[in-house]
């Protein structure tokens, strides 16, 4: 399996550095994973077309999105153990940068994904959509971490 990560903006603080490196390391395990920064655009539509610009195109696209559909764990994990048995074998998942994502990237999206009804910062973001990407790899595995 081949999973993309492109995001806006680079990670600024170490310790978010840190555990999204330590996170890339585990899912190398399971999958090849690359991660694509873009810097910040002066409009999300100008974003969006960038964004896009770099999905492959026989990918599945997740945008990470306010609006987005809300998943456990569990229910990520099975989305995506259920792409692997349809033959989808190229995920993307796309961080937008601060002002959120274009009309066009979010009707482009195969996925519209809620991390939750919190708000985070785009770099904390980036570390929990790595932990939950790894996670399910785990969870699909029944491997020891999920509990």
């Amino acid at each position: 399996m081949k999973i993309n990560l492109i995001v806006v903006g680079k990670l600024k603080e170490k310790f978010l550095a840190d555990g999204v490196a330590e996170y890339l390391r585990r899912i190398k395990k399971f999958a090849t994973i690359e991660v694509r920064e873009l810097p910040e655009c002066r409009t999300v539509e100008e974003e969006g077309q960038k964004i896009l610009s770099l999905v492959p195109k026989d990918s599945w696209l997740c945008v990470l999105d306010v609006a987005g559909a809300p998943l456990s764990s569990v229910d990520f994990a099975k989305k995506i153990a259920a792409l692997t048995l349809d033959g989808v074998s190229n995920l993307t998942f796309a961080i937008g940068g601060a002002f959120g994502l274009s009309d066009e990237l979010r009707r482009a999206a195969s996925f519209r994904l809620s991390l939750s009804e919190m708000t985070f910062t785009h770099q904390m973001a980036r570390l929990i959509l790595a932990e939950q990407i790894y996670r399910a790899f785990k969870i699909n595995r029944h491997e020891p971490y999920h509990w």
